[in-house]
C-alpha cells in the first residue's frame, strides 16, 4: 500500500476521509455507553453509583490501551513519513510485546485494589458488592482490550481508518445488543443482573480484536508485526514510552479528576456522585467524535512532519480544529435545551433530575471553547512532542480543575464543582494556544 496520499491529497477532503469512519465509530462508542449505562440503571439507582465509582479505574485501564498506543501510532506515522519502514515495523513489533506485558499486569493490579478503592467514596455495602461483581468480570478483558487498542492504532497509523470503524462499530452493535439479553436473562441467556453488562462489554472488546487480528492477517499492511521485530531495542522503547507514558497520562487525567471531583461531592450527597457519573455518560457523545478527529488528524500530522511538509501540518491543525468546533457547539445546543431529558435516561428521582439539569446547562459553557485544548494536545502528540501535550491536560483536569473545584464548592456549594468546569475549559484553551505556538509552530519554521 501507499501512504503518500498522506502528503498528497487536499486537506478537507483528507482530513474528512481519514475522520469520518472515526467520529462515526466513536458515535456508535458512545452510544454503548449510553445504552449500557441506561440498562444499568433499570437495575437500581445503586448499580448506576457502582458503575459511576469503577468507571474511573476503567478509564485508567483504557487509558493505558490508548495511550501507550498512540506511542505506536506516532511514531509508526514519523518513520513512515521519513520512509524509514524497517523502523516502522520494529516500532509496531516492539510495541505489541510491551502491550501484552501492560495488559497482564492491568489485569492483575485492577481487580485486586477495587475493594478498597470502592470503600473509599461509599459506606454503602450494597455499592460495593455492585461494583466489586462489575468490575471482576470487566477487569478480565483488560489484556484483550491493550492488544486490541494497539492493533487500532497501528491501522490508524498507515491510514487504514475504515477497518477500524467497521472493527469499533461491530464490537459496540453487540454489546449493545447482548447488554440487555445478558441483564436481564433475555432469551437463551441466564440474568446475570451488573455482571451481565461487563459481559456484554468484554464480548464486544474480544470481537473488535478478532476482527483486527483476521483483516492483519488476511490483508497485509505496509507495516508487519514480526518475531525477529520484537527484541527490544533502547531506541525504539524510549520512541515508543516517550509518547506514549504522556499519552496514557493525557487519557487517565480523567480518571483522576472524577476521583477527585467525587471526594468533593461526597460532602454534600452521593445524589451528585451519580450526576457526575451521568455527565461523564452523556459527555462521551461530544469528545468521543471529538477524538475521532483528532485519531483522524495525528497519524496525518505524524507523516507530513516526517516528511518535512510544515505548512501542511500547520493547514492540517486549523482544519480539525473547525471540524471539533462544530460538535462542540452541537452539544452546547442539546444540553442547554433537553438537559432534563437527558438526566431522565439513567433516573426517574426527581431531585436527581433537578440537579443533573443544572449541572448540564453550567458544564456546557465550557464545550466549545475546550475543543483547543483537544486538538492542541492530539496535534503535539501526532508530531511526538508528548510532554507538551500532557502540559495542556495537566492543566485542564488537575491545575486548574481540581482546585477551582474545591474553592467554588466552599463559596457555591456542589453547584461550585459544575462551575469550575467551564472556568478550567477556558483558561487551559488560552494556555494551549501558547503551547501549541511555541512547541507545534517550532517544528513548522
Amino acid at each position: 500500500m501507499n501512504e503518500s496520499f498522506m502528503k498528497e491529497k487536499p486537506v478537507l477532503p483528507l482530513m474528512l476521509s481519514m475522520s469520518l469512519p472515526m467520529v462515526l465509530s466513536m458515535m456508535v462508542n458512545s452510544l454503548y455507553n449510553i445504552v449500557d449505562s441506561f440498562f444499568v440503571a433499570q437495575i437500581s439507582e445503586n448499580a448506576m453509583t457502582a458503575l459511576s465509582l469503577v468507571y474511573p479505574v476503567q478509564n485508567f485501564i483504557n487509558s493505558v490501551g490508548v495511550g501507550f498506543g498512540i506511542g505506536i501510532n506516532a511514531a509508526i506515522a514519523l518513520f513512515l513519513g521519513a520512509g524509514e519502514r524497517d523502523a516502522a515495523d520494529r516500532a509496531a513489533s516492539q510495541g505489541m510485546v510491551m502491550t501484552i506485558l501492560h495488559g497482564i499486569t492491568l489485569l492483575a493490579g485492577s481487580i485486586s485494589i477495587m475493594p478498597a478503592f470502592l470503600r473509599m467514596f461509599t459506606a454503602s455495602e450494597e455499592i460495593v458488592d455492585l461494583g466489586i461483581r462489575y468490575s471482576n468480570v470487566a477487569f478480565s478483558f483488560s489484556l484483550v482490550i491493550a492488544v486490541g487498542m494497539t492493533f487500532e492504532k497501528i491501522f490508524q497509523a498507515v491510514g487504514r481508518m475504515k477497518v477500524t470503524m467497521i472493527s469499533l462499530m461491530c464490537g459496540c452493535i453487540t454489546n449493545i445488543v447482548l447488554d440487555p439479553m445478558l441483564i436481564f436473562g433475555i432469551g437463551p441467556f441466564p440474568e446475570m443482573g451488573i455482571e451481565g453488562a461487563a459481559l456484554a462489554t468484554g464480548i464486544g472488546q474480544a470481537l473488535t480484536l478478532i476482527i483486527y487480528l483476521a483483516v492483519y492477517l488476511t490483508r497485509p499492511l505496509p507495516v508487519s508485526i514480526t518475531r525477529k521485530r520484537m527484541r527490544p531495542e533502547k531506541a525504539i522503547l524510549f520512541k515508543l514510552y516517550s509518547i506514549g507514558i504522556p499519552g496514557t497520562l493525557n487519557m487517565a487525567l480523567p480518571s483522576f479528576l472524577i476521583s477527585a471531583l467525587n471526594v468533593i461531592l461526597t460532602a454534600y450527597s452521593e445524589v451528585y456522585i451519580l450526576v457526575l457519573g451521568v455527565y461523564y455518560k452523556l459527555q462521551t457523545f461530544l469528545y468521543l467524535p471529538a477524538n475521532g478527529i483528532v485519531q483522524g488528524m495525528r497519524p496525518l500530522m505524524g507523516y507530513n512532519y516526517g516528511a518535512g511538509e510544515h505548512k501542511r501540518v500547520l493547514r492540517i491543525y486549523q482544519v480539525a480544529l473547525c471540524m471539533s468546533s462544530v460538535i462542540m457547539i452541537a452539544g452546547t445546543i442539546v444540553c442547554l435545551l433537553l438537559p432534563g431529558q437527558l438526566m431522565g435516561l439513567f433516573t426517574k428521582t426527581a431531585d436527581t433530575i433537578h440537579a443533573g439539569e443544572a449541572a448540564l446547562r453550567i458544564i456546557c459553557g465550557g464545550f466549545v471553547v475546550s475543543a483547543v485544548s483537544v486538538i492542541s494536545a492530539g496535534a503535539l502528540e501526532g508530531l511526538g512532542k508528548g510532554t507538551q501535550s500532557l502540559l495542556i491536560s495537566l492543566c485542564r483536569y488537575v491545575v486548574i480543575i481540581i482546585p477551582a473545584a474545591f474553592l467554588l464548592s466552599r463559596w457555591l456549594g456542589a453547584v461550585g464543582v459544575w462551575h469550575a468546569f467551564w472556568v478550567a475549559e477556558a483558561l487551559t484553551a488560552m494556555i494551549a494556544i501558547v503551547v501549541y505556538r511555541k512547541s507545534g509552530t517550532e517544528s513548522e519554521k
